[in-house]
């Protein structure tokens, strides 16, 4: 369960700085559905490229 987005938005707020989160999914709590390491691995390399090309483009607006 995710819950560290929310301190980072409040720390942005407090004090007037921009903040994004981007979440990867690899269990379903209901279902016990789980990703294989293979997947969470791949997943988050894909997630992290998406955050890099992210700033990229923030920093050039």
């Amino acid at each position: 369960v995710e819950m560290e987005a929310a301190g980072i938005y409040g720390v942005a707020a407090e004090y007037g700085a921009k903040a994004l989160t981007i979440c990867t999914v690899s269990d379903h709590i209901k279902t016990g559905e789980q990703t294989t390491s293979d997947e969470r691995q791949t997943t988050f390399n894909d997630m992290m490229l998406i955050a890099l090309d992210s700033v990229l483009l923030g920093d050039a607006e």
